[in-house]
């Protein structure tokens, strides 16, 4: 005589029959593929029908599993939706996280970041592309872009302020040895210089009209710095290293300018992701050991909804 069905098995019954496959249902459930013929099996005994035709290789519903199938579809369907939506606390962050960063980035703090991350959630994966140029999130399907940047632009992106990025001056052992140092930000006029272009050399700071070196990419004016070319600004977080190792000098050490911000970006959503917001929080923690800036901003990080323009 038939008994009362037990619900669990309908998610099981539903995956065989969208599958018309044991095997592939137990793959796709992960479960041992003798589990799944049980939950079959049990099923069938609980409604007294038989819901499928088995042979070796493939399983195909009877008349009596079609009609059972359109009417637990909808309802696996609905279940699934609904269990969805509850928010992931408990479940650990997994499947792979896209981020894209600047280049700079890519070069000093960003990989002992992610192998760190990496330990932490070893079920995320990460694929991190470095570009200087502005990436489409949404277009170019990126989970998180670390940027740093002044004002925000209005967009439908959320981005989250991480840290202040300062600027510094510097100069190599080499260039200190055979130029010297200026004593006052004011004598930094006389000096050879490396710029990269569009930045201003800020106030009051000077830089004689033809700079020794003009430079679009930040990394190669780091580098020329390093040679011995001339001085030049750059992010101290850029620098630190260097300076540690001797390979550069931080040339009027008590002069600084705020150089913008380090913003977490992501597409907005009605649900961050787990991995999202799991790699933003290991940022945050990480940046507050590690440092961008001489001196950490102390303005608690906000959400900002920009308007447009941030891509």
């Amino acid at each position: 005589m038939p008994g009362t069905p037990d619900l669990n098995l309908l998610p099981l019954f539903v995956t065989v029959a969208e599958t018309a496959s044991m095997s592939a249902a137990a793959r796709k459930l992960g479960l041992p593929k003798s589990s799944v013929s049980r939950g079959v099996a049990g099923l069938e005994a609980s409604l007294g029908v038989q819901l499928f035709h088995r042979t070796t290789r493939s399983v195909a519903l009877t008349t009596a599993g079609t009609a059972f199938y359109e009417r637990a579809r909808p309802l696996v369907a609905s279940l699934r939706a609904l269990t969805g939506s509850l928010p992931e606390q408990e479940a650990e962050p997994s499947g792979e996280l896209r981020v894209t960063a600047p280049v700079d980035m890519g070069l000093t703090f960003l990989p002992m970041l992610s192998a760190r991350f990496s330990a932490r959630y070893p079920a995320v994966t990460l694929d991190i592309r470095l570009a200087n140029r502005r990436v489409d999130l949404v277009a170019e399907g990126f989970d998180v872009a670390l940027r740093v940047s002044g004002p925000l632009p209005d967009s439908t992106l959320v981005a989250r302020k991480v840290s202040a990025v300062d600027m510094g001056l510097y100069a190599a052992p080499t260039y200190v040895a055979r130029r010297g140092q200026p004593r006052a930000p004011e004598d930094t006029g006389t000096h050879d210089w490396v710029l990269v272009h569009r930045m201003k050399v800020p106030p009051p700071l000077s830089a004689p009209s033809k700079p020794r070196l003009v430079t679009d990419d930040l990394m190669f004016a780091h580098r020329s710095i390093r040679e011995g070319l001339g001085m030049g600004v750059l992010p101290t977080f850029l620098a630190r290293q260097d300076v540690t190792s001797g390979r550069l000098i931080r040339v009027l050490p008590r002069w600084a300018q705020h150089g913008g911000s380090l913003f977490f970006v992501h597409p907005r959503a009605e649900r961050v992701p787990r991995k999202v917001a799991a790699f933003r929080d290991f940022l945050l923690d990480f940046v507050a050991t590690h440092p961008l800036s001489s001196k950490m901003d102390t303005t608690p990080p906000r959400e900002v909804r920009p308007r447009g323009g941030l891509r």
